[in-house]
């Protein structure tokens, strides 16, 4: 065992190599005793947890001490090439993204999740989008828009869009092609950047950095002022209209 000094500090150190895109999950138990087997003066009733606090001598003192840390390990997928979308200010696109969630693994537990949802169902429903190859299992997947700061939020929350509309499983490649359907409406002129991450509730994380670009919008007028001789002033009138009130 490990020898600890009074108010010392243990350091666990905890290494995830994952080899496939599935949840992992393992335990860490610490289990704490007395030097030269003392047991520590703590007496255990009938109606303590003693399955996961301590263990008892066979006198029914205290041997040790447990703590228990639940782990959970959630695999990502590399670094993606960011998907630039550009629509010119005051206008409106609609475009679909397609994205390659790559070594998705059917076979492990899911783990319930929140947020957005879509269903991979492999089976007969005719309620789900065509799925190419399918196995016997069903793949859910949460996603969300996730920004860099609270102000990149405000701003593109309300001229962003997102939904996935296709889902299309090929179990050879263990690829799942995701596409969502982008409506950007800009007001003004920016360039900010969101990530778009899904996560599949049998295990993987897949991370697509999207670039939302707005461009100058066109000019609403032209103003034409004709000259009356030098030195002389020339006067147009021009009235603004609000489109919104």
């Amino acid at each position: 065992g490990i020898r600890l000094a009074p108010k010392e500090k243990l350091e666990v150190p905890v290494l995830f190599r994952p080899t496939e895109m599935k949840i992992y999950q393992a335990v860490v138990v610490i289990n704490v005793m007395r030097r030269y087997g003392e047991t520590w003066p703590y007496k255990v009733t009938a109606g303590s947890n003693t399955d996961r606090n301590v263990t008892v001598a066979e006198n029914g003192e205290t041997e040790g001490i447990l703590w228990i840390y639940p782990i959970n390990g959630t695999p990502e997928a590399p670094q993606q090439k960011p998907v630039v979308i550009r629509c010119q200010a005051r206008q409106r696109l609609e475009q679909r993204v397609e994205l390659l969630l790559i070594g998705v693994s059917p076979g492990a537990p899911a783990l319930p999740g929140a947020g957005n949802s879509a269903t991979v169902d492999t089976g007969e429903s005719s309620n789900t989008p065509e799925v190419r190859d399918g196995s016997c299992a069903t793949l859910e997947f949460l996603y969300e828009l996730q920004y860099q700061s609270d102000e990149i939020r405000s701003q593109l929350e309300s001229w962003v869009g997102m939904e996935l509309v296709e889902k299309e499983w090929d179990t050879e490649s263990r690829i799942v092609t995701v596409i969502f359907n982008v409506v950007f409406a800009p007001s003004k002129p920016m360039r900010n950047e969101a990530t778009v991450a899904i996560q599949c509730t049998a295990g993987g994380l897949w991370k697509f950095p999207l670039v939302f670009i707005a461009t100058e919008p066109e000019v609403d007028d032209v103003i034409n002022i004709e000259a009356v001789g030098l030195n002389k002033e020339s006067i147009v009138g021009f009235k603004l209209t609000s489109q919104t009130r």
